[in-house]
């Protein structure tokens, strides 16, 4: 009922934002669209500590952060490698290890990994991560495990 409740306030908050107008009538009519899309949704039975998962709580948003930092510094040194007149692209395709317990910790590791430009993640299995970086220096970050130990703090391990 957590997640349901917790789902229902992030719809709605949504719905506020998106709407723009704050008449009665709208607000009602957000209260139910908003009750009928969380009710929907149990009966899919995909309100669940994965669905939604509000036990990574503020963990996730400081990563989203750290994340979001990544990227934009990946996304230079990709545009530089690119717009260089002898592009230095070492491609490889190797398994990064993950120390994540959970699906979702994997997921997010997995997903993380995709959305930094140069890197893409080609399958998740018990070994690890397979990935295709577009350098070998890419790579090696990767294999660093600082990304790994942050989705696994994300997680609630250490």
């Amino acid at each position: 009922m957590r997640h349901a409740l917790s789902l229902f306030a992030v719809l709605y908050g949504l719905w506020l934002v998106l709407s723009g107008h704050y008449t009665p009538f709208l607000l009602a009519i957000g209260v139910v669209c908003t009750a009928f899309a969380v009710a929907v949704a149990m009966r899919m039975d995909v309100v669940d500590h994965e669905g939604h998962p509000i036990h990574l709580g503020f963990r996730i948003v400081l990563y989203w952060g750290w994340l979001t930092i990544q990227i934009l510094v990946s996304a230079l040194t990709v545009t530089r490698i690119v717009l260089s007149p002898r592009p230095r692209i070492d491609p490889v395709l190797e398994t990064v290890p993950s120390s994540q317990t959970s699906d979702l910790g994997k997921v997010i590791f997995a997903n993380s990994i995709t959305l930094t430009p140069g890197t893409l993640t080609t399958s998740v299995t018990t070994d690890g991560i397979e990935v295709h970086a577009l350098t070998r220096r890419g790579m090696d970050q990767l294999k660093e495990g600082d990304m790994d130990r942050r989705v696994t703090a994300v997680e609630g391990g250490s």
